[in-house]
């Protein structure tokens, strides 16, 4: 496997090495130790695979506050993806800004998503499926979402003709002073 950091400091793009032969190629995708070796959490306890049937269909922005420690590694199993990642954590240096990639089937990369990071993504193509692991279990009490189109981040997204849960693209303007009180424990 071969990391890359993105410009989100904890945030890797991991990229498969395939060893290729008449029967196709066989890839290792996740590897405890090679995490550690990177100052990463890979011990996942709970996995997850969202079906997307329209292109241009977001999921988003979502993350969870402390105590859980949710970090994520994101692959496109089918299909493509645009995925993006805003830091949330109040003490980091790159605060509030994001980083979107591509993700998609033909590459088999993933985006590995630390804690206190939002994180949605918009489909690139009909009949996309992106598979989730994540290192804590997914606690809804702990749940923060942010408009996909908030203003605060100024996310670009590719397709225009979006479908999305009304809850998604419904919540308010991002609060910066709410949002640092939630997640230093406050309500």
């Amino acid at each position: 496997m071969h990391y890359r950091e993105t410009p989100l400091s904890g945030a890797w793009i991991i990229n498969v090495e395939p060893a290729t032969d008449l029967r196709g190629y066989f890839a290792r995708f996740w590897c405890v130790a090679d995490f550690d070796l990177h100052g990463l959490d890979g011990r996942f306890v709970q996995g997850s695979l969202s079906h997307n049937e329209r292109r241009g269909t977001i999921r988003g922005m979502h993350l969870q506050f402390p105590p859980s420690h949710e970090a994520k590694l994101v692959r496109c199993s089918r299909g493509a993806i645009w995925d993006v990642i805003v830091d949330l954590r109040p003490e980091s240096p790159t605060f509030m800004q994001h980083f979107g990639v591509e993700l998609n089937s033909g590459r088999h990369d993933a985006l590995y998503i630390p804690p206190a990071f939002g994180h949605g993504f918009q489909t690139l193509e009909d009949a996309t499926e992106v598979v989730y692991q994540m290192t804590d279990v997914y606690a809804p009490q702990h749940g923060f979402g942010f408009r996909w189109n908030d203003p605060a981040f100024g996310i670009r997204w590719p397709v225009d003709n979006i479908t999305i849960l009304p809850r998604d693209a419904t919540y308010p303007d991002f609060d910066s002073g709410r949002y640092l009180a939630r997640a230093r424990g406050g309500a």
